[in-house]
């Protein structure tokens, strides 16, 4: 019971993570229509600011001064180079992103080298919260979980009950008369990108504690945030809080299952079949966790394309 209990919790954890870092790209795309494909490398950069500013500014100076800077560059990223292309559509803007993910990867190489790098939790926060049985949960696993919920209240409470909101909408469903108001869209639009920017930095500063800070961190998050954003349906931040859940929560329980489907064929007396047939049937659940959530998008993608909580039209 207790292991049950500890990764449904890592699970819950585990997917509050997934969703620091897709609420930035779900942000992006729902007010800007961008697909962004360096937003993981901003994950990255957020960890590799948190690791070097924190001699000068210490852990929590870090955790605040690495976002804000990440959302720096990702303004630059917008105003110079996604604004050139947006007119071109969504193909020239992937291209795009996706060479910039490759340049950020390999200058993080250049700074800070190949290896992973010495980024930890600080003595204060490194002690266990409570005990299970025999495993002490950490309490730094909390302290993510609890920035993600805080973090998407925060950005529901902007986007819905805000002048902010309001006006972030109104420049996106029409434009024409957001200028017409006096509203500079452009400088929205930049600000949108450059605050889910600042939300991947904030989840890579927090989470790269705790996990390793390496060169190849955006690649191994990277593609499962997609997945989160697909799952969740495009643009809602509901639908990536619901499908990151889930996401983490499957993932977590099915490396702990060792048994396949011919284990559960043979209590309906199929099992000797289920061993002569061989192939998929024999393959334990644990052994193809991380298939599962590729396979979840798959079956989202037949029964509903939009995604889960994603607008029908």
């Amino acid at each position: 019971m207790e292991n049950l209990i500890v990764s449904l919790l890592n699970g819950v954890i585990y997917g509050l993570l997934l969703f620091m870092v897709s609420a930035g790209l779900t942000l992006i795309f729902g007010m800007m229509g961008v697909l962004n494909f360096a937003h993981a490398s901003f994950y990255m950069l957020g960890a590799y600011f948190a690791y070097a500013l924190q001699d000068s500014l210490g852990f929590w100076g870090a955790l605040v001064a690495s976002p804000i800077l990440v959302g720096v560059v990702g303004v630059v990223v917008e105003k110079y180079f996604l604004r050139r292309v947006h007119h071109y559509g969504h193909a020239h803007e992937l291209l795009l992103t996706f060479g910039l993910s490759f340049i950020i990867a390999e200058l993080v190489k250049l700074f800070f080298g190949n290896f992973p790098v010495d980024y930890r939790i600080p003595a204060s926060l490194d002690f266990s919260l409570f005990r299970l049985g025999a495993s002490n949960y950490p309490a730094y696993r909390i302290l993510m979980g609890t920035v993600a919920i805080v973090m998407f209240v925060l950005v529901y409470l902007l986007l819905t009950r805000t002048r902010v909101g309001i006006v972030v909408r109104s420049a996106i469903y029409k434009p024409r008369m957001a200028e017409a108001l006096g509203h500079n869209v452009p400088v929205v639009f930049m600000g949108v990108f450059g605050v889910g920017a600042a939300l991947a930095g904030l989840a890579g500063a927090v989470a790269g504690a705790f996990y390793t800070t390496n060169p190849n961190m955006a690649l191994e998050l990277g593609v499962m945030v997609f997945v989160v954003v697909v799952v969740g349906g495009l643009g809602s931040m509901g639908g990536a809080m619901l499908a990151s859940l889930l996401i983490g929560v499957i993932t977590s329980l099915a490396v702990g299952v060792d048994y396949s489907l011919a284990d559960a064929l043979a209590w309906v007396g199929a099992g000797d079949w289920a061993e002569r047939v061989g192939g998929l049937l024999t393959l334990k659940l644990s052994s193809i966790a991380a298939t599962i959530p590729f396979a979840l998008m798959l079956l989202v993608l037949m029964v509903r394309p939009s995604g889960l909580m994603g607008d029908k039209n």
